[in-house]
């Protein structure tokens, strides 16, 4: 049997269980959310609510469904089941004090968070589980990205891909939404990739797709419904500049953007010129993934003047402090690259900041940046240089 990988996110989620009578682990597909709960609880009964034998019973008896059951236990991707939640409710709120009899995981964030809000508000603990990051697992690249089954077998990434997003067409995006040709969605998804790390235009995507703006917005809403796409917001503080206002995209896993690039080596990817951006979009990655595996809201932000000028990622660290991240994809990192930043800097009044240029690797101790406010890392040591987490 293979091995099973720990994930950083279990001690926050056995502490959770051990406060809440339930869990709710959200998340893109196969992401690893039910292998992390039968890590945390191997006995649980295990009920998988996209089986339709196991739906059908559901939907004709959800009190014998539940009856059935014995604890702690297992229901996979709760979405496809969401009249089981009042019910749930009933039976938590008739033994409050058994903490961590139900374990759940879901797949479509928004639809599902409205679900629970409205029926289990107070009684569940939500966590979010992204694939592995590079803290979790020693394979993950911006080529590869951090998919489990990618990473356990990498000879296979390109049928693996073409598979999930065939399977994510059909089930997921049907399911969240009324869209009638795939095919364009799927152009979409493409085109999409080749916006990886900018600043997002809904009119420069809708006008080669031959789709409203308002269609294009939708799209965007169903890919961050699935946790396969996230936005990074400017920073709104006011630094006595004029900002842009308009979300950064970036997606969640950087293996299906090389993907949906057609870029099929890592090799391949280096002489790309999408290198800069997907390795930018890696960083985001490192960031998203090392507050939410760590039980932390994902914060994630950039700087963008009307001028052009842009510090990456603005990340807040509490108590006022800032740091600033420039992901740079040379191995040679220079200061004025860290100029931006400095920019920034100077009329961050408030705020104590830090600047970080962050690179492929490795570290670089004697960076002479330092001394100018500047400090310089790889992109494998962002979890515990830049933020402070560690393993």
């Amino acid at each position: 049997m293979r091995k099973l990988t720990p994930r950083l996110l279990i001690p926050f989620a056995e502490a959770a269980c051990r406060g809440f009578p339930a869990l709710l682990l959200t998340g893109p597909r196969r992401s690893g959310k039910t292998t992390l709960l039968q890590l945390m609880r191997p006995k649980a009964d295990y009920r998988l609510l996209e089986d339709p034998d196991t739906l059908g019973q559901v939907r004709y008896d959800p009190r014998g469904f539940l009856d059935g059951l014995r604890f702690p236990a297992i229901l996979d991707e709760i979405q496809n089941a969401p009249e089981l939640l009042p019910y749930i409710r009933s039976r938590i709120d008739a033994a409050p004090g058994r903490k961590g009899r139900w374990l759940l995981t879901g797949s479509q964030e928004a639809p599902l968070m409205r679900g629970v809000t409205e029926s289990m508000a107070g009684r569940v603990a939500v966590f979010q589980l992204l694939p592995f990051s590079r803290q979790e697992h020693p394979k993950v690249s911006p080529f590869l990205g951090g998919f489990p089954e990618v990473l356990a077998r990498p000879t296979l990434a390109e049928t693996w891909f073409r598979s999930y997003v065939q399977t994510y067409l059909e089930r997921d995006v049907r399911a969240v939404s009324g869209i009638r040709d795939l095919s364009v969605f799927r152009r979409f998804l493409g085109l999409l990739a080749t916006r990886a790390g900018q600043v997002l235009n809904k009119t420069d995507l809708a006008g080669p797709l031959g789709v409203s703006v308002p269609t294009v917005d939708t799209w965007i809403g169903i890919l961050e419904v699935t946790g396969l796409l996230f936005l990074a917001q400017p920073f709104t503080e006011n630094f006595g500049k004029r900002l842009t206002k308009s979300p950064k995209i970036y997606f969640s896993d950087t293996g299906l953007v090389c993907h949906l690039l057609g870029l099929r080596s890592a090799t391949e990817l280096a002489r790309s010129p999408f290198s800069g951006p997907i390795f930018e979009n890696h960083v985001a990655c490192e960031i998203a993934k090392a507050q939410q595996h760590h039980g932390r809201r994902r914060e994630l932000y950039f700087l963008r003047d009307k001028a052009g000028v842009e510090v990456d990622f603005a990340v807040p660290m509490g108590a006022r402090r800032l740091a600033l991240v420039e992901a740079k994809t040379t191995r040679t990192v220079l200061p004025r690259m860290g100029d931006p930043m400095r920019l920034f800097m100077r009329v961050a009044k408030g705020y104590q900041c830090q600047a970080w240029i962050v690179h492929p690797g490795p570290d670089l101790p004697g960076f002479s940046g330092a001394g100018e406010g500047v400090h310089a890392c790889s992109a494998d040591s962002i979890a515990t240089k830049v933020l402070g987490f560690h393993a």
